[in-house]
């Protein structure tokens, strides 16, 4: 890491292109505490020199919390302006003071108008003051009380601010200190501290994000996390190398805020899903199952896989071989825990892989950064990066045991809620499977459309959708007019806005329920009513929602006594598909400024369009 320091700073003085590229890619992997304070100067002279151009995008932070927040917050920052490609504003509260800055609505913090809030609580003041000989219950009674000061403490800050919340909870004490009793009484401080973890993870409300502490100090060993010297000289939180781990965790968090995770994972087959190669080996001659070592660890992965797959994750297959020779594993191998369901897409033939990932994801109607490739071949991984660089890849190497891990790691699946429509999702794939040979057969558009026995319900956002509703606008990018994103709390304010109207469609029909798959956001002024949000999932192109949605947005005009209905466009590189979408619906072009442009449409030359949707207002 010395000498990548060295040759960024060389890249810097000769001001070359590269230096961003190399920054992020050793920003990724720094893990010592000089090299990532080094790494920030370098970040800093290079926006100082105009190298690096800072986005003119931003997220304005706040850091707040029982000990000293420098330099923690210069690392967050750094971390954080690499990871989400924004331009981070800090402001960073006084020692110890984070309580009063939260309850004076007066503060300085919420004049800064903060879009998130890292909270780190006094460590030092989260510890069983009672009598250590109580009852069990009375012990634990004080570990709630204090997980829900804390959660009352988040709940003041986002209701004054508005703002995400990411709070840590405590690191671990290393220190074997009562002894036996430790594990049986909340009286030990380690049993408390991990008490209160565990009531503030259970019961902190969706706009309150854990950066787990716990975990990092565990993780790196709770003797290495802390540094008593340290606190007591600078009131640190703990050692270099935790301050480190946390400001990258905490980034991470701030970064994926309105950011979505991956949805796809495209596997190979020989030597990734199972060892050896089929074609060569024979169905009998592939290592999977218990019988070895090495066959236990490919289990093992497909397992993890499953997992993936239940928590809403799609599965897909991109492998060179013939297609019913490797088929058989699924259909016969007796080992094989993914079986063909489990799968919503296979490519499995001898063409270029990047060409068969493109196809994947066409067929899924899912964009190419939704796509995760997996594959033991280096060559292969290097010619998906070349020719679909959209596409995050992961080489898994020759050791099996290391693939979970290794996915893992990569934290591309991660999701800051899971909702029912994700665990659904494999399901309704193989449905559209369906619909989609149906389709293949028809030859009256028409009398396709009716016999798939659609049926729409619209609704007013509701507070239990808000979850779903800000996860598909946060990942819609095709079917996106504006391309606004939004966290849970800015859909909750859309609810609370009388100005406001927020409204859900979920789709079904004789083959399955699709979900959640349609939302418009409209606020009214002046009697014209703005659709300022149109997202619908891809899946349901060509089926006559758009019209259904737009009928919907007429009635909520002539509801509301509105003379006319304005939608913009604003031309993103991945909305290119309904750049024509209000021309197409008969709405007049009224301005075109840079990559927006303005239509209108006035409520009274509306005819509403027939569909063979059966409509269902809620």
């Amino acid at each position: 890491m010395t000498e990548s320091i060295h040759s960024l700073r060389e890249l810097l003085v000769c001001q070359d292109s590269k230096f961003y590229e190399c920054l992020q890619c050793e920003t990724l992997q720094v893990t010592e505490f000089s090299q990532a304070t080094s790494l920030n100067v370098l970040r800093k002279k290079a926006i100082q020199t105009g190298l690096i151009q800072p986005s003119t995008q931003s997220i304005k932070l706040a850091i707040i919390g029982g000990c000293s927040l420098r330099p923690l917050a210069d690392l967050i920052e750094h971390f954080a302006s690499i990871y989400s490609d924004r331009a981070i504003q800090p402001w960073v509260g006084d020692y110890d003071n984070y309580v009063a800055e939260a309850l004076d609505s007066d503060s300085d913090l919420y004049r800064f108008s903060p879009d998130a809030v890292i909270v780190l609580p006094s460590e030092r003041r989260c510890r069983y003051m009672g009598d250590p000989t109580a009852p069990f219950e009375s012990q634990r009674a004080e570990a709630e009380a204090a997980a829900r000061e804390i959660i009352e403490l988040c709940e003041t800050l986002h209701d004054r601010s508005r703002a995400e919340i990411v709070l840590s909870n405590f690191k671990l004490p290393p220190n074997p200190d009562p002894g036996p009793i430790r594990g049986a009484s909340f009286a030990s401080d380690y049993s408390f501290k991990k008490e209160v973890n565990s009531i503030i993870g259970r019961t902190a409300k969706p706009f309150v994000h854990i950066c787990d502490a716990e975990f990092l100090a565990n993780r790196m060993g709770t003797s290495v996390a802390s540094d008593e010297r340290s606190w007591f000289e600078s009131k640190q939180p703990g050692s270099k190398e935790f301050l480190v781990a946390f400001a990258k965790e905490a980034a991470f968090i701030v970064s994926s805020l309105r950011r979505a995770s991956r949805k796809v994972a495209v596997l190979d087959l020989d030597n990734t899903l199972w060892g050896g190669v089929v074609g060569d080996d024979g169905l009998d001659g592939v290592e999977i199952g218990t019988t070895s070592a090495r066959g236990e660890a490919f289990r093992h992965f497909q397992e993890y896989l499953l997992s993936l797959s239940k928590r809403g994750i799609l599965l897909a297959v991109c492998s060179k071989n013939d297609y019913d020779v490797a088929m058989k594993a699924f259909l016969e191998h007796p080992e094989m825990v993914l079986r063909c369901d489990d799968i919503v897409s296979y490519r499995i033939n001898w063409n270029p892989k990047s060409d068969n990932i493109r196809e994947i994801a066409q067929e899924l109607n899912l964009g190419l950064d939704s796509l995760v490739f997996m594959d033991d071949n280096i060559a292969e991984i290097e010619i998906v990066r070349q020719f679909v660089p959209e596409v995050a890849c992961i080489w898994m190497g020759e050791d099996p045991s290391k693939f979970a891990s290794m996915v893992q790691e990569s934290r591309l699946f991660e999701v800051r809620t899971l909702t029912s429509n994700d665990l659904e999702r494999t399901t309704q794939y193989q449905s559209e499977k369906a619909r989609q040979e149906l389709q293949s057969r028809a030859t009256d558009m028409p009398a396709y459309l009716a016999s798939l026995e659609m049926e729409a319900k619209t609704q007013a956002f509701s507070v239990s959708d808000v979850p779903r509703i800000s996860q598909l606008i946060n990942k819609s990018n095709q079917f996106n007019l504006t391309t606004i994103r939004r966290t849970e709390s800015q859909v909750k304010d859309v609810i609370s806005d009388p100005l406001k109207i927020g409204l859900t469609v979920r789709l079904s029909d004789r083959f399955g329920d699709h979900g959640l798959i349609g939302i418009l956001i409209c606020d009214i002024k002046t009697h014209v009513l703005n659709v300022e949000t149109w997202i619908m999932s891809c899946r349901v192109l060509k089926r006559q929602v758009e019209d259904l949605m737009l009928n919907c947005v007429f009635e909520l005009a002539a509801d509301r006594g509105c003379d006319a209905v304005v939608g913009k466009y604003v031309a993103t590189a991945k909305n290119s598909m309904v750049a024509n979408h209000y021309s197409d619906l008969g709405f007049d072009l009224v301005e075109a400024t840079g990559a927006e442009r303005s239509y209108s449409l006035e409520t009274s030359k509306y005819r509403m369009r027939g569909t063979k949707i059966e409509a269902i207002r809620q």
